[in-house]
């Protein structure tokens, strides 16, 4: 049986529990100096003081011990909101958004999300499969142990479920966790341009039945914004997936005040992501239920908008995540320090409400936070090393890359050391 111990580890901190954290739950984390972490085969068997896991663990042979001296421990990231696999880049549209040319312009104009499309097209599955591989290789040295994907970026029967495919297939390959989310509805199509309800027809029709067949998703979203996707549109998307069994999630609220947020209540989603322009009363429905906020503050320092009202929200007790948004259009960052930095600068978190954010309301808002998000006795083994005493160093340190040693699933799959 293989099995790991992190010994002499400044200090572990993690969040704790099996669901997401809310309100002033979200500040509070589990804090251990000189700290060890006892780990057989992919979970974590004990956590406690070092001199605590050493009385339990005696004399053993074949152990592998890591020094975590001078080291903070803390649970590998979930980056619960990405889309991180495309073809070509969109480098000529970022002046023109910081120029102030609307993103519905630049769709009008066949630029984002329909160029990336006509890339992936032209794109082999092989191909796709590489280009993925590369980023998600280098998503394990910011720490993220777990990443959401979503399709999007072939909006025809092919080539989403090109994309579908091989993030199956990267899921397999890699160390890290994939999600994946079939975002059909994350634009019209040319094919489609002049009959949207059309193509929702096609989706509800042909393409969930077919996904749900074959496996290929864990969650079904749709972009729900003025000039994409009505909320009527998005309703009848979101309910037909989940008559057939999968989980929902939505794009709401991110340009314009639509009730989006009020939606994702409405259908008891798993998540509202961006929500930069959610109104009082939607916040106020999401305190009620249970659905998660997943809030992207690259995408809004990228596109110079207002931040999502994450202190608002979790004063009404709505449980918060934070993910990347990357993207090749609006926000072609993973870096998990830069997010850290912006949640605690700019939207005003606290290091340990971010933490929680990053860890275990981000598993929460993939349905794992049973099996990930914290370091707990029983759980997944997907911890952090950083080269910091303290978690406060993640804000502190501002914009640095502190992660200096990754397990996942109770292996260590990247070493700066080395």
């Amino acid at each position: 049986m293989e099995q790991i111990v992190l010994r002499h580890i400044q200090q572990i901190a993690t969040p704790e529990g099996k669901t997401e954290r809310k309100g002033k739950e979200m500040n509070q984390l589990h804090l251990i100096a000189d700290g060890a972490i006892w780990i057989e085969q992919d979970r974590i068997r004990m956590v406690g003081t070092d001199k605590e896991v050493m009385a339990a663990i005696g004399e053993k042979d074949a152990i592998q011990w890591i020094d975590g001296s001078g080291k903070c421990a803390i649970p590998g990231f979930v980056d619960a909101h990405t889309h991180f696999l495309f073809a070509g880049s969109r480098a000529e549209e970022f002046d023109d958004r910081l120029a102030g040319v609307p993103y519905l312009e630049l769709l009008a104009r066949g630029g984002g999300i329909c160029s990336t499309m006509q890339a992936v097209r032209e794109t082999s599955e092989e191909e796709l499969f590489h280009a993925g591989k590369k980023i998600l290789q280098d998503m394990l040295r910011y720490g993220i142990t777990t990443v959401e994907g979503k399709s999007g970026y072939g909006l025809n029967r092919e080539d989403e479920l090109k994309q579908l495919r091989v993030m199956r297939r990267l899921d397999k390959d890699l160390p890290l966790d994939i999600v994946s989310t079939y975002l059909g509805g994350h634009a019209v199509p040319p094919e489609y341009r002049e009959d949207s309800d059309g193509y929702v027809d096609f989706m509800l029709e042909e393409m969930l039945p077919l996904i749900k067949k074959e496996g290929l998703a864990d969650f079904v979203d749709v972009f729900c914004e003025q000039g994409v996707f009505s909320l009527e549109q998005s309703r009848r998307i979101l309910t037909r997936a989940k008559a057939l069994g999968f989980a929902v999630k939505l794009h709401a609220d991110e340009m314009s005040s639509m009730g989006g947020a009020g939606l994702a209540h409405e259908l008891g989603a798993v998540s509202a992501d961006h929500l930069l322009s959610i109104r009082k009363e939607d916040i106020l429905r999401l305190s009620t239920g249970n659905t998660k906020a997943v809030l992207l503050p690259a995408t809004a320092f990228c596109m110079r908008c207002s931040y999502a009202p994450a202190r608002e929200l979790i004063a009404h007790d709505v449980a918060v995540a934070l993910a990347s948004d990357f993207n090749p259009g609006s926000c072609f960052t993973y870096s998990t320090a830069l997010l850290f930095a912006l949640a605690v600068i700019q939207m005003r978190l606290t290091s340990a409400e971010t933490l929680t954010a990053m860890t275990l309301n981000g598993a929460a808002a993939l349905n794992r936070a049973a099996e990930i998000g914290s370091i707990e006795a029983g759980k997944k083994a997907d911890i952090l090393l950083l080269a910091a005493p303290d978690y406060r160093f993640l804000a502190y340190q501002t914009g640095m890359n502190l992660v200096q040693q990754v397990i996942k699933d109770g292996k260590l799959v990247w070493n700066l050391q080395q």
